[in-house]
């Protein structure tokens, strides 16, 4: 009777820890949705048709499955952007961080700025998941992936910080920055995707007219 309780201790735990530090695995049919939405976009969006969706999947891939799924770092996404650069409005797009659905909502009814899922990047990766294997070069893994909080190097995150640093450093917008409480007035230039765990309300002037 001891031994079967310490089994099903075992599993029991080996349950948890799988719960802590797993979550659900890439995201089916990854590669047509995201070539899928590349076409959709530059379709829409009418853009210069210099831009290469199979490319961009490529470059993609390669940077995710070549590495390990905790160690996929920014600079493996290096040749991905230099194929996707493109060229935004100065001076509208709003940085959102747990005010998704107002900054979306602002945009819609407004029709000026632009959030980071405007982007051709941004449209083609949103609310997708993404990692490799544990062993290289054996494609996505389907089955599980890590939390985000499990790693330093997450596949998903690195993207992300890397596509908020792009327009940040290229974008101006004041941006009143609560965190924990203190305020901080920021411009875009000195935003990194590092400030993405706060609560950004923005100000700006329009016709004349003061807005938040």
């Amino acid at each position: 009777m001891f031994y079967m309780f310490i089994i099903w201790l075992g599993f029991a735990l080996l349950f948890v820890l799988m719960d802590v530090t797993a979550e659900f695995g890439t995201t089916p049919n990854l590669k047509q949705i995201v070539i899928g939405r590349c076409f959709e976009y530059v379709t829409l969006a009418n853009l210069n048709p210099r831009y290469n969706c199979e490319k961009i999947w490529q470059e993609f891939e390669m940077a995710v499955v070549r590495s390990s799924p905790c160690d996929v770092r920014v600079k493996d996404y290096q040749k991905m952007f230099q194929v996707i650069t493109q060229t935004l409005p100065c001076g509208k797009l709003l940085f959102w961080s747990k005010t998704r659905d107002l900054m979306h909502s602002y945009v819609a009814v407004t029709g000026s700025f632009w959030t980071l899922e405007d982007t051709l990047l941004g449209f083609m990766f949103n609310d997708l998941i993404w990692c490799g294997q544990q062993e290289r070069e054996r494609g996505f893994d389907y089955q599980s992936c890590p939390k985000w909080s499990a790693c330093l190097n997450h596949p998903v995150y690195s993207l992300w910080k890397q596509a908020s640093q792009n327009v940040s450093l290229v974008h101006s917008i004041l941006l009143k920055t609560y965190i924990n409480n203190m305020s901080q007035l920021y411009t875009s230039s000195q935003l990194t995707s590092s400030v993405v765990e706060m609560v950004i309300q923005f100000f700006f002037y329009q016709n004349g007219i003061q807005q938040h």
